[in-house]
């Protein structure tokens, strides 16, 4: 259904990558999309968003939810980026951990979309739909990536990730999902169950 999927992040390179995966927490991509120009146009690398004030990135991305928490957060990361990394964006699981506002999910796209290592990003829209298609049984974000991981080819895990999120966001919708069009309703535990 979605053979040439991509991220539907705006984006030019790395930093601008992981900002825009920070920002996209809880919100939509197409959200992301309308306040990152300003945002990039403005402080264009790290050392430039580590020495904005608060109140400034704030009234560029109030329009998303959490603003005040992502403000603090895409500032504080930065500091430590150019701090510690020169303001460039490691390929490294475990640093990104330690960055402000980024999780297990948000270290694992920015691996995937920027330095193509294989990693299954555990989103609202995966982990639904792999429960619906009885890939996996948990509500556990690492489980579902340890599930997936063990049914798929290494290659194909971070494009699967995209596609499970584009069949989740646009088909196999939370509410209202188009089961009358599906060709998965022989196994999925959430139309076998109406």
């Amino acid at each position: 259904m979605y053979p040439d999927v991509k991220s539907e992040l705006d984006y030019r390179n790395h930093f601008e990558l992981l900002i825009a995966v920070v920002l996209s927490a809880q919100t939509t991509d197409v959200s992301v999309n309308r306040v990152s120009p300003e945002l990039f146009s403005k402080y264009p690398d790290a050392k430039a968003l580590s020495e904005a004030q608060f109140e400034d990135v704030w009234e560029i991305i109030k329009t998303i939810g959490l603003a005040n928490t992502k403000a603090r957060n895409i500032i504080s990361l930065s500091k430590k980026l150019v701090t510690e990394k020169n303001g460039r964006v490691p390929a490294d699981f475990d640093y990104l951990l330690t960055l402000p506002g980024v999780g297990r999910k948000t270290a694992n796209v920015v691996l995937g979309e920027a330095f193509g290592i294989p990693t299954i990003p555990v989103d609202t829209h995966v982990l639904r739909v792999s429960n619906r298609l009885a890939l996996s049984e948990s509500q556990n974000p690492r489980q579902v990536e340890r599930d997936l991981a063990t049914q798929f080819p290494e290659d194909t895990w971070y494009h699967l990730h995209l596609r499970l999120i584009h069949f989740g966001r646009y088909f196999c919708k939370a509410q209202r999902p188009h089961c009358e069009e599906c060709p998965f309703t022989d196994f999925c535990t959430y139309y076998n169950r109406k």
